[in-house]
């Protein structure tokens, strides 16, 4: 079981460059000017060979010097020490997750459901463009100006096969998103973002589907995604398309809330 863990931990590292990188006796220092807790944040790599209070000081140091503050993910195949090192330096849990992996095998893929695509329309393409990176900003409300910036040459740097997804209504405007990330045996799902005013017409359901479906096409025959915790409607859909809950992951945090 750690071993997929560390695997899919792997993969999920493949599928969302950060903007900045260094790697330290054994953790990877991720830096994206706070976008996502993921993508800003130390993770455990390799074995290490310095003491956690040496190493945390110079995670510190380097966040302070980055302007933002000190997040670690913690993750099933994460020393257990650290997370209780981290408690005890005064690190709260920020951010809870949930890892849902998926068998994809020609009897368990679900069926695409097409039915509330009525007068919509449907863009299927080999990697993100910039339409639809604009409107993943739009969805996610994005106005940082930094962001809008660094962002799209991290989704540039992903060094593995895509297939990106996106939904535009009967103006042309694009109203929901989604992305897959081939590696090895796997595809990974990302960006399933909707518009509010178009939600419970199955749009969601209808990306990932599609999304597991051409993955399975392309040879994946497993599936993973991460889910909020807290986000009891999108545990709800990922479990009827054949998700299960796989592991947990957290992010601990340094000073005040990021409000990520």
């Amino acid at each position: 079981m750690i071993t997929d863990i560390k695997k899919i931990e792997d993969l999920s590292l493949n599928a969302w460059p950060s903007h900045q990188m260094e790697v330290y006796d054994g953790w990877i220092l991720r830096f994206s000017y706070l976008y996502t807790h993921r993508t800003n944040c130390v993770e455990q790599i390799g074995a290490s060979i310095l003491t956690l209070e040496e190493k945390t000081e110079y995670c510190e140091q380097m966040y302070t010097r980055w302007g933002t503050p000190s997040i670690f993910k913690i993750s099933p195949v994460t020393d257990p020490a650290l997370d209780a090192f981290l408690q005890e330096r005064g690190y709260h849990i920020e951010h809870d997750i949930y890892v849902m992996t998926a068998d994809l095998t020609y009897t368990t893929l679900p069926d695409i459901d097409a039915s509330g695509l009525s007068g919509l329309h449907v863009t299927v393409m080999p990697k993100v463009n910039d339409a639809w990176i604009n409107a993943l900003f739009a969805l996610k409300k994005t106005d940082n100006d930094i962001h809008r910036r660094i962002v799209p040459s991290m989704y540039a740097a992903i060094p593995k096969d895509e297939i990106a997804m996106y939904i535009e209504n009967e103006a042309g405007e694009i109203i929901a998103t989604g992305l897959g990330i081939l590696d090895r045996d796997y595809v990974g799902v990302y960006a399933i973002h909707v518009h509010e005013n178009y939600r419970r017409r199955g749009l969601a359901r209808y990306i990932v589907a599609s999304l597991l479906k051409a993955g399975y096409d392309r040879g994946a025959s497993h599936a993973y995604l991460q889910v909020v915790s807290s986000n009891a409607p999108a545990k709800a859909l990922y479990r009827s398309l054949g998700f299960q809950i796989a592991y947990r992951c957290w992010f601990r945090v340094n000073g005040k809330e990021t409000g990520l």
